[in-house]
């Protein structure tokens, strides 16, 4: 059945407020089909990109039912444990949920590594309803018993396959361990490959199954070019395409956080305002560096793969990768920063002569040949060679749990800036 309104869900008026607050009238696919399930009660495995929807599709149904029951006597404790790969993840997630639950009293709080442990010691100590985590600082709030998740009765599982990637399954069982097993389980997955279903058919009890889009879908709105160049003329080439697109702001793409911070360094002495952001930079850092691009104070943004997920940037005309990435899929995650909800976009990728063969890989994921554009004053010496063997790409999944007393490195904190499908919204009118 589809519902072509919030109302006709099923939510409660003290949501449906908030949302209509944001003018969001139209509900996505993906919130059509689950928020009634979650309403329900029912565990639900959901499959969705980024951009579609999904934090709108758990987070609304997930505030109606906490508000429509009584949170057990006693200090507060968390009542739905959201568990998200990084740490932007998990402020934007906070921010939408406490954007659509501004007329509920209840608290969401964040925890995350990159930020002193002491503040979100406080802040569970004050008590939250709902708790945002990257599971490596929750497993450190669990040892040290700063935190209880005794109360949980939604658990929810973001990006699951990111977490998997990521190294995270021992630290999602610990944490699985100590919620409650009468709870209500959802989880969410860009794919439904056979590790996904193992974690479902381990965490969840009948699960119901929703998928709008098929794996490693891409935005039809979106324009592929690949420009041949030699390795030697990548950042003039970069620097070109930048002067003539200086009304937009474009997010580019590195292999390595050393190129990331170098380039950003040369496009600056270029007089292109520019900004770096990869795993080495603190929490505030990356956030200050995030706020800048949204705000249009910086028009460049220079990423490793790490922005390469869960991050919405509104209004966002242009990706490029200066380095084709080694895992074809992260391709599909890199562009899927632009052209979101409709509307259009470009991939522009430079691609250096022993590239080739990571476009071919590209080429045969997608289904479609991406147009090569040889761009005058910088024709490379040699062609693609298309059929040179790639290098071996290998992700390296970070630890999901340190030894006790070693300092954290990725994780979290209590505030939470501008959250994922809040911005972008105005434009298509519906809830991300």
């Amino acid at each position: 059945m589809i519902h072509q309104t919030f109302e006709a869900l099923g939510l409660p008026p003290a949501v449906l407020r908030a949302l209509a607050d944001k003018n969001y009238t139209t509900p996505t696919p993906i919130q059509t089909q689950a928020i009634p399930l979650v309403l329900a009660g029912r565990d639900v495995l959901g499959g969705a990109q980024t951009g579609t929807g999904k934090t709108a599709a758990f987070g609304l149904p997930l505030l109606g039912r906490l508000s429509g029951t009584t949170a057990p006597a006693g200090p507060r404790k968390p009542r739905a444990l959201i568990l998200v790969p990084t740490r932007e993840l998990a402020v934007q997630v906070a921010d939408s949920l406490r954007g659509y639950g501004k007329h509920l009293r209840l608290f969401t709080g964040t925890i995350f590594g990159g930020a002193g442990m002491n503040p979100q010691i406080d802040m569970l100590r004050r008590g939250v309803d709902i708790l945002v985590a990257t599971p490596g600082r929750l497993i450190d709030h669990l040892e040290q018993g700063t935190v209880k998740l005794d109360a949980v009765e939604i658990l929810v599982l973001d990006e699951a396959d990111r977490m998997l990637d990521m190294g995270f399954l021992p630290a999602i069982k610990r944490i699985v361990a100590k919620v409650p097993t009468k709870r209500q389980t959802l989880l969410f997955s860009a794919t439904f490959e056979s590790r996904i279903r193992g974690l479902a058919m381990e965490f969840m009890r009948n699960p119901a199954e929703v998928e709008v889009a098929a794996r490693n879908t891409i935005a039809s709105t979106i324009q592929h070019i690949a420009h041949p160049v030699d390795n030697s003329k990548k950042r003039d080439l970069l620097t070109h395409l930048l002067a003539t697109r200086f009304q937009d702001r474009i997010l580019v793409f590195g292999k390595t956080k050393h190129g990331c911070n170098r380039l950003a360094e040369q496009l600056e002495e270029s007089g292109i305002k520019a900004v770096a952001i990869h795993g080495n930079k603190s929490q505030a850092q990356r956030q200050k560096a995030l706020n800048e691009f949204k705000a249009g104070r910086c028009r460049v943004l220079v990423a490793t793969d790490v922005a390469a997920r869960g991050l919405d940037i509104p209004d966002l005309p242009l990706v490029i990768n200066y380095d084709l990435p080694l895992i074809p899929e992260d391709y599909v995650h890199r562009i899927g920063r632009t052209g979101r909800n409709g509307a259009t976009g470009e991939a522009i990728s430079l691609v250096a002569i022993d590239e080739g063969g990571l476009l071919s890989q590209v080429q045969k994921l997608l289904g479609m040949n991406v147009k090569q554009v040889v761009v005058e004053g910088f024709e490379p010496t040699q062609a693609l060679r298309m059929d040179a063997k790639p290098p071996v790409g290998k992700r390296t999944p970070r630890p999901s749990h340190r030894p006790h007393g070693k300092p954290a490195t990725r994780h979290a904190h209590a505030q939470a800036p501008k959250g994922r499908g809040t911005a972008g919204a105005a434009r298509s009118r519906s809830a991300r």
